[in-house]
């Protein structure tokens, strides 16, 4: 099969805007003076997976529903100035839009407008099928219409990999997604035991490789019957937002995974990549290069 992309992003387009707060949860008042200012900024899950794979040199392409509105442009606008291929359909309700409230150590709550999407929303299969056709790998995001879409891309043969992200392990919503993926990332954040859910979704799906990831502490990775720990690796700067470092492990780990490298060392690429991520303020949307990434990880490697 000929392939023109490397990695099909599947939904995950929108845009945040950015509050800092003193303290989370922000303590109940009739105001609070915000440092620094208010941002609206296009990029959220797919568009930062997007981005961090294409940063790392792999063909990119970007599929998702969009609105004509200031939001849609501002992701679209995004999308050509870094070069990513993207395939917009038609939202009528609007650009997905949230709010995320970041805390002085970099922790966030966000608050997404549930209005911009609605349970009839589809990908069209005939674009699914035709982009897929000519992929190596697609990432799915949790958005209801991409779950929808799983079915065309295990038809047209490309592997598949999924965020499930605070995923509790009970919520059904998350399992065809779990179930459906070759490679499935979360986080550890929600789960009681992250081992037991993470054999949970190798035994009910098809997942070749199952990682958690869990901040400071690192990731857990669960291979061939076998769960390994990957420790976190050391951010190049000071941490001011956890903001996109899931998204940013998993285009990383993607990019080692896609070249052939061992499974462990494709974690030790995500914890990089992450780490990298907790450095960059949430106002921006930039993702670590292939050359620092590379260096850093054979840095670790070697006990540098």
């Amino acid at each position: 099969m000929s392939t023109e992309i490397d990695v099909l992003v599947l939904g995950g387009a929108g845009v945040d805007t950015i509050v800092h707060v003193p303290e989370l949860p922000l303590p109940l008042a009739d105001s609070h003076m915000i440092q620094p200012g208010i941002v609206t900024r296009a990029g959220q899950s797919g568009d930062f997976v997007a981005l961090g794979t294409s940063a790392l040199g792999l063909r990119t392409h970007h599929l998702d529903m969009l609105g004509d509105d200031p939001e849609g442009d501002l992701v679209r606008a995004l999308h050509r100035d870094r070069g990513i291929a993207l395939t917009a359909v038609p939202q009528p309700l609007g650009t997905k839009h949230a709010v995320n409230l970041v805390g002085p150590d970099g922790r966030r709550l966000s608050l997404y407008d549930a209005t911009r999407a609605a349970e009839t929303d589809r990908l069209p299969e005939a674009t699914v099928r035709e982009l897929a056709a000519v992929s190596r790998h697609a990432h799915v995001v949790i958005t209801q219409p991409c779950g929808h879409a799983l079915p065309a891309l295990r038809e047209a043969g490309v592997t598949v990999s999924t965020d499930l992200h605070d995923w509790d392990g009970s919520n059904p919503y998350h399992e065809p997604f779990a179930h459906q993926a070759d490679l499935v990332f979360l986080s550890s954040a929600a789960l009681a035991d992250p081992e037991r859910t993470m054999r949970r979704i190798t035994e009910r799906g098809r997942a070749r490789a199952v990682v958690a990831t869990a901040g400071a502490d690192g990731a857990y990775l669960l291979a061939d019957g076998q769960l390994t720990h990957v420790p976190a690796a050391a951010p190049p700067e000071q941490v001011v937002d956890s903001n996109g470092a899931g998204d940013a492990f998993a285009a990383a780990f993607l990019y080692a995974w896609l070249n052939a490298e061992p499974l462990r060392r494709c974690a030790l690429y995500g914890t990089v990549a992450g780490a990298y991520a907790c450095t960059v303020p949430s106002t921006r949307a930039d993702s670590i290069g292939r050359a620092e990434l590379c260096a850093r990880v054979t840095d670790l490697v070697s006990g540098g």
